[in-house]
């Protein structure tokens, strides 16, 4: 072996370790009760074989637009062992139309098309998609058929996918969005991270804690 081989190996080495020690000091930084809670019951997952990570949303919250660009990032590479889904929250009577949005796309599959857009709508362009006239409006000047997403939005299949979400709020035990549940076990929040960037290492670490006791 070579001098240049010993020290390729030797870098190798040193690489894996800081690996190793950094995901074990970020795992060994959340702190219950600070950073994230255990919920009094756990709740069922879809799939026992994926980690699943819900995201309690409102497309009215600024922080929920805050974390949303830094979540998108970190779906681009997610693990294979986790799965992701997105959940509109119903903490409000009037919180009812943004989740009939986000169904209603979603029973599109306009999902990746327009969930940005309806953030950016609300937050950057101060439109109000409450109001269903200003909405489908808005809709159709996206390149959408109006009176197909109109029939869809107000579909029973959409009116029970909205009755479920109201359940979900409730089971969870959250009282602000964005709320992140990991694998039905574990809830942190943007009010407990205090920074999207924050709110993503500490989910991070919890689906590490979570592999880890598997």
């Amino acid at each position: 072996m070579n001098r240049y081989q010993s020290v390729t190996i030797f870098f190798l080495v040193l690489v894996s370790v800081f690996s190793f020690i950094t995901k074990t000091h970020a795992q060994a930084n959340i702190i219950e009760g600070k950073d994230y809670v255990v919920l009094s019951k756990t709740q069922p997952t879809d799939d026992d074989t994926k980690i699943e990570v819900l995201e309690f949303f409102w497309y009215g919250c600024p922080s929920c637009y805050s974390l949303h660009p830094h979540l998108k990032t970190w779906l681009m590479n997610l693990p294979s062992d986790v799965s992701f889904r997105y959940v509109p929250a119903i903490l409000r009577t009037n919180w009812a139309f943004g989740a009939k949005i986000f169904y209603a796309i979603e029973a599109m599959s306009l999902t990746d098309t327009l969930n940005d857009k309806i953030y950016d709508a609300i937050h950057r362009d101060k439109i109000d998609l409450n109001n269903e006239s200003v909405l489908f409006d808005w809709i159709e000047k996206q390149n959408i058929d109006r009176k197909k997403f109109e029939n869809t939005y107000n579909s029973f299949t959409v009116q029970n996918q909205v009755a479920k979400s109201t359940q979900m709020t409730r089971q969870y035990q959250f009282k602000g969005v964005p709320s992140l549940i990991i694998n039905g076990k574990y809830l942190t929040s943007g009010g407990m991270s205090g920074t999207p960037q924050a709110t993503i290492k500490t989910l991070e670490a919890l689906i590490e804690k979570v592999r880890k006791e598997r």
